[in-house]
């Protein structure tokens, strides 16, 4: 189904709920993993979900179609992982970078993490991070999301991204290989 057949459904009275439905289904898990790689915690990346899909449903009469559905959501839950990560910080009056500690926690204390240690030292690698760069990281590495969809998403171009994915990726490099 195109966008413009799913605004189509959303944006009519009689098939919005059903529309917004089938919106869901498309991006529903594929969100929810991008989001958890950003915040971790299963249940912040759940209610950063939701929070997004609010936003979409509140967000759709408005929607100019400028770019794609897809672009606009994730530009949603970008800025949604980025202001939540950054609230998460100043309120747990953690320095922005270098929270391995509450992490490694957090990651230990989680019943749905299920990786080894070498994915936890790469979580907390991540975890010193600004969250900018954390999250170009996270959308190149894990999803391996192409530089011209990151610009559009994000809004930047496609040199500014390489060039934080590079740092992002040393920085990493460099926490892996200190220990």
């Amino acid at each position: 189904m195109s966008d413009t057949e799913l605004l189509s459904l959303i944006r009519d009275d009689q098939t919005s709920r059903y529309g917004f439905s089938i919106l869901v289904q498309l991006y529903q898990t594929q969100l929810y993993w991008h989001i958890r790689r950003m915040v971790v915690d299963h249940d912040d990346a759940n209610d950063l979900v939701q929070e997004v899909f609010l936003k979409v449903w509140k967000g759709i009469p408005s929607f100019r179609e400028d770019s794609s559905l897809y672009t606009w959501i994730y530009r949603i839950a970008a800025n949604e992982c980025t202001n939540f990560l950054r609230k998460r910080r100043l309120h747990a009056m953690i320095p922005l970078v270098g929270s391995n500690r509450n992490i490694a926690e957090r990651l230990s204390d989680d019943p749905y993490f299920t990786g080894d240690a070498i994915q936890l030292k790469l979580q907390q690698a991540l975890d010193t991070l600004p969250p900018r760069q954390r999250l170009v990281f996270t959308m190149r590495y894990y999803d391996e999301m192409p530089y011209e969809t990151m610009s559009a998403i994000l809004n930047t171009s496609v040199g500014a991204l390489k060039a934080s994915y590079h740092i992002a990726a040393k920085k990493i490099e460099d926490s892996l290989t200190q220990d």
